[in-house]
């Protein structure tokens, strides 16, 4: 077996090793994420069980009919996406790759058994409900009810009281003072029997000593009794269905915690079954990857002793491939700028422009964005994206662009769709320099002062490389002469630019023009068309 077939046999074992090394983290991937979703299920569960025991609660705390049907559509819900979670944890299958090599921990029969806790719970939950809602909606009749006869066991009371006091016997006005007070004590404080019976007996005596002397007032006391027999009957349910209403809550409360035990313990189980696996699989990662490791350095010292080709061959010929690509990639940038310069003249030549204008633009940029702030990479890139501002006029007739008077309406909005004809050129690409071109094109006829098109921007909305070209466009169109004008005089520029500072243009970029004039005027010089 020569060298080639052995470097092709090893290469083949390496890269299968490395498949099963995939395949392990795969697994372990696999089940670290199967993991997650069973904690997040059983989460959501006791989530659900937490919601249907706080309605539970509300449910004996409300005072009105439509509140409570409220909670019960709401608990309905509850119940239903519980049964939903349930059926999709016992529907849960595993994957092919999962099952070849593990097995799905949910089948594990302690997990199994705490599961079913957690179902039989959340059934113990229903039925108390379903008790709750059934002693709320009576607790709520009796409570309406009570509400309805309180006013007249009170107007009864009164009437009588008057009576009595006018009577002026302290027979008749101590079990006044006994019917009173254990009035209070039915309605409102301990609602039972004994203390009903307590109320009674202050009212059967006074019908006694009244009967004969004053049948008005019996005949009233007889009719208070029977309010009293009613409206007693409704507290002393009212107390009862609370206490029930008590004793419901204790053992939902008891289920939930008894719910939050089962969590913790589910999730320790989960962690042995699973830290287990992982530790094994892990294991199996290790020494496959040291097997592959040992392989390769024998593999590489093999090589080494019969592969004829020098180690400086190698380097030189590797030397020799970097200039290459080096060059490649030199020519490649010089190849792109060029470009950039060809496009942006091209928009300029439809109009008319001198041949330098772009390259003196494209200079003017960059020195205004070093000025600026900007570091000499970006102000390189605005540098190449700014010849490209006016890209937007080869989409504009020439019947209008090389029109030699001044535009009339009409042609002026024509015109003026360059920037934004422009931008939708550039727009679509991904390529840095070219999005900055994009966005040049698109403003920088933009003005300070918001008076700019295409849309307006003012202040430093309008992006800086809008307003950096902007200026530099302006400077060297006005200095420069054209076929329709002569070039203007340098006082006259600058005359105009103090006049627009901070009306067409950034005052600070202004400030920055005739700190730096000299370096401006230099390169206008180098560059004469």
């Amino acid at each position: 077996m020569n060298i080639r077939t052995k470097v092709k046999l090893s290469f083949s074992i390496i890269i299968a090793m490395l498949l099963f090394l995939g395949f392990i983290s795969a697994i372990i991937t696999y089940q670290i994420k199967e993991n997650s979703n069973f904690r997040e299920s059983i989460a959501a569960i006791l989530l659900m069980q937490e919601g249907m025991n706080d309605i539970i609660r509300e449910s004996t705390q409300s005072t009105e009919i439509a509140k409570l049907e409220q909670l019960h559509t709401k608990f309905v819900a509850f119940e239903k996406n519980f049964e939903v979670m349930r059926e999709t944890l016992s529907s849960h299958k595993n994957s092919l790759l999962a099952s070849v090599v593990m097995l799905n921990i949910r089948e594990d029969k302690t997990i199994q058994n705490y599961l079913n806790e957690l179902y039989t719970n959340e059934h113990r939950i229903e039925l108390m409900y379903d008790e709750i809602f059934k002693l709320a909606r009576e607790k709520l009749d009796y409570i309406t009810i009570f509400n309805a006869l309180y006013p007249e066991e009170n107007r009864a009371r009164l009437e009588i009281q008057e009576h009595i006091l006018k009577t002026n016997r302290i027979d008749q006005i101590k079990a006044l003072s006994d019917l009173r007070y254990y009035s209070k004590e039915t309605l409102y404080q301990h609602g039972n029997e004994a203390t009903l019976q307590k109320w009674l007996v202050p009212i059967n005596l006074l019908i006694d000593l009244t009967h004969k002397e004053n049948n008005v007032i019996a005949e009233n006391l007889r009719q208070y009794r029977e309010i009293v027999s009613i409206i007693a009957d409704k507290a002393i349910k009212i107390e009862q269905t609370k206490a029930i209403e008590n004793k419901t809550i204790l053992e939902a409360s008891k289920v939930l915690e008894s719910n939050k035990n089962v969590s913790v313990s589910l999730e320790e189980t989960l962690s042995k079954l699973s830290s287990g696996f992982i530790d094994q699989m892990r294991f199996i990662q290790l020494f496959v990857g040291i097997v592959t490791i040992l392989f390769i350095i024998f593999l590489a010292i093999k090589v080494s002793r019969n592969v004829s080709l020098t180690m400086d061959e190698v380097e030189a010929k590797i030397e020799e491939g970097l200039q290459e690509v080096n060059a490649l990639n030199h020519e490649i940038e010089d190849t792109q700028k060029e470009v950039l310069f060809t496009m942006g003249a091209i928009g300029e030549s439809r109009s008319r422009e001198t041949g330098n204008h772009v390259r003196r633009v494209a200079e003017y940029s960059k020195m205004l964005a070093l000025h600026y702030g900007l570091d000499e990479e970006e102000a390189e890139m605005l540098k190449l994206a700014s010849p490209m501002h006016d890209i937007g006029k080869i989409a504009i007739p020439d019947a209008v662009l090389n029109k030699p008077g001044r535009f009339d309406e009409e042609e002026r909005k024509i015109m003026d769709t360059h920037a934004m004809k422009g931008y939708e050129m550039l727009q679509h690409s991904q390529r840095p320099l070219l999005k900055m071109a994009a966005i040049v094109a698109k403003e920088h006829h933009e003005r300070y002062d918001g008076k700019g098109y295409p849309d307006k921007k003012s202040g430093e909305d309008i992006h800086i490389y809008g307003r950096i070209t902007a200026l530099a466009d302006v400077f060297d169109a006005l200095g420069s002469a054209r076929v329709y004008k002569p070039a203007w005089e340098d006082e006259k520029i600058f005359a105009l630019f103090k006049e627009e500072r901070g009306k067409q243009f950034d005052p600070k970029l202004i400030d920055i023009f005739f700190e730096h004039l000299d370096e401006f005027l230099e390169i206008r010089e180098k560059m004469k068309d």
